[in-house]
């Protein structure tokens, strides 16, 4: 490019998102003919279940999908949404409230494009979901991380983000169960972070779609339920991704105050206009029907994460905890770093080099903490086959030596 072709200093800043990042890597491995083991992108690799594909089917040949919807959706979408949250969250929602988005990722763009002004802080904590930052500065706020080890569950600390707001403190990202640590919160962390922002006046962006997938006695605390009065300032981010094995149908949404849900559709009518028909009646197929199939994705998930746990811990210098929700194992691996790994004796001094090191020579890919803010991780997603998730962390064991 000339010197005149200059890009915004808007994009300059945003950094690439790491987890994309590593699964095209692993991808373009796999097409010169590499045998690689991918843990990096949170895609489910069960099939979207048969009734939403016929939905689909269906849905291809009806000329009513072949014309633009409203902007916020189909309204037969929105209301089974607001169901949908009736049912699973516990408490009512107006359609009017939907906007139907392309992906969750469009959800949290547009949710920060509508409420921040420049230099608007939002308190993110840490480790987070690695496009949360770039969303915010995006919109041309300032993300403020707060960082919660494994040492409290991943979980939260009421005093650090009261010790992070300032006056220009606009919004708080809450996300349970959490990516990347499969933390779930507990009730009392969720309800003291809703009653500190009702005090302060403060946004909540909660950040839900991994709502159905829990293990153990962990249970999904709803903010909008678990207290009412919060929900003139909540916005709830979800979508058929995680749930319904659906990644590439790309339907999301955010339930918000009506003022809100109006203008972040008015954003949308300038961006994408409405989410592609043919998905959306995929996901009204999905968020109307059972959860049968939810159930069944989530047992096996369940098998998958006790062993993934189990094997990573049994590698010498890797600690991982037990998570209890979404489909994330998020190991500590400094115990790694500074001693000399593989045929090649390779050391790395970050996880980051580790994690580039472990594709290159191992050809397994998981996802460096540096990317979710927490350097000295590496987040496996346990979203694949059986066999694949065994011969994987076999391979990072030989690996380690």
């Amino acid at each position: 490019m000339a010197e005149w072709q200059t890009l915004s200093d808007r994009i300059n800043n945003v950094t690439p998102s790491a987890t994309l990042a590593v699964d095209s890597k692993a991808k373009a491995m796999k097409a010169a003919g590499l045998d690689v083991i991918g843990f990096g992108a949170g895609e489910p690799n069960f099939p979207t279940p048969d009734y939403v594909v016929e939905a689909a089917v269906a849905a291809c040949r009806d000329p009513r999908n072949y014309k633009y919807t409203p902007t916020p959706g189909l309204p037969e979408l929105r209301q089974a949404i607001a169901d949908k949250t009736l049912r699973d969250s516990g408490y009512e929602v107006e359609p009017d409230q939907v906007v139907v988005t392309n992906g969750g990722k469009q959800a949290v763009y547009s949710t920060f494009q509508v409420l921040l002004n420049p230099g608007d802080e939002v308190i993110i904590p840490t480790p987070y979901w690695t496009s949360y930052p770039e969303a915010v500065k995006l919109a041309d706020g300032v993300p403020v991380t707060v960082f919660a080890g494994g040492d409290r569950g991943f979980e939260p600390d009421l005093d650090a983000l009261e010790a992070a707001r300032t006056e220009r403190t606009k919004a708080i990202i809450v996300n349970s169960p959490n990516n990347p640590t499969g933390a779930v919160w507990s009730t009392d962390t969720i309800v003291r972070i809703a009653r500190w922002a009702i005090e302060h006046h403060i946004w909540i962006i909660s950040d839900e779609i991994y709502e159905h997938l829990n293990y153990d006695d962990a249970k999904t605390t709803y903010i909008g339920a678990a207290v009412p009065e919060c929900r003139d300032q909540l916005v709830v981010l979800n979508g058929v991704a995680k749930t319904y094995a659906m990644p590439g149908w790309r339907v999301g949404w955010l339930i918000a105050p009506l003022p809100v849900a109006k203008a972040a559709a008015k954003l949308q009518g300038h961006m994408t206009s409405n989410v592609a028909n043919v998905s959306q009646r995929a996901a009204l197929a999905a968020v109307s029907g059972s959860l049968d199939a939810v159930h069944a994705m989530r047992a096996a998930f369940d098998v998958r994460r006790r062993a993934i746990v189990a094997a990573l811990n049994d590698i010498d210098g890797v600690v991982c905890p037990t998570p209890t929700g979404a489909f994330y194992a998020f190991a500590d691996v400094t115990g790694l770093l500074g001693v000399p790994l593989g045929e090649k004796g390779t050391v790395c001094a970050s996880s980051s080099e580790l994690a580039a090191a472990l594709l290159d020579e191992a050809h397994v890919a998981a996802v460096p903490g540096e990317a979710f803010g927490a350097p000295g991780y590496l987040r496996f997603s346990y979203a694949l086959a059986d066999d694949q998730l065994a011969e994987g962390i076999h391979r990072f064991g030989v690996w380690r030596g």
